[in-house]
């Protein structure tokens, strides 16, 4: 049942990633990013001040959404619970026990 959410969740991830990248490229900082190439029509979109507080709060909303996504992903992909000392005695008591050694032949007489 699981696995049947990890592939959707999982391109939802990446989507959210993408798009978080880009929000936050777009947002005007010092030296202005991305946002400078855009600054004129962000300006005329979103009012003076406005596209600060849209992209805040796209940023948030993202970055949240890219949180809980990559819990859950990280949560879907742990296997059990036992740690890699457990995992490594099972392993050595299931391998076949190995081979006894041939037998020598006895020694010849000495003459």
């Amino acid at each position: 049942m699981l696995d049947l959410l990890l592939k959707p969740l999982t391109v939802v991830h990446v989507i959210a990633c993408l798009f978080l990248v880009m929000v936050i490229l777009l947002q005007p900082g010092k030296s202005g990013g991305m946002g400078a190439f855009t600054g004129a029509a962000a300006t005329q979109v979103f009012g003076g001040r406005g596209a600060g507080n849209i992209l805040t709060k796209m940023t948030w909303i993202v970055g949240t959404l890219f949180f809980v996504t990559s819990i859950t992903l990280a949560y879907l992909s742990g296997g059990p619970a036992d740690s890699l000392a457990d995992r490594a005695a099972r392993a050595r008591s299931q391998e076949a026990p190995a081979a006894p050694p041939p037998a020598t032949p006895p020694a010849a007489p000495a003459e």
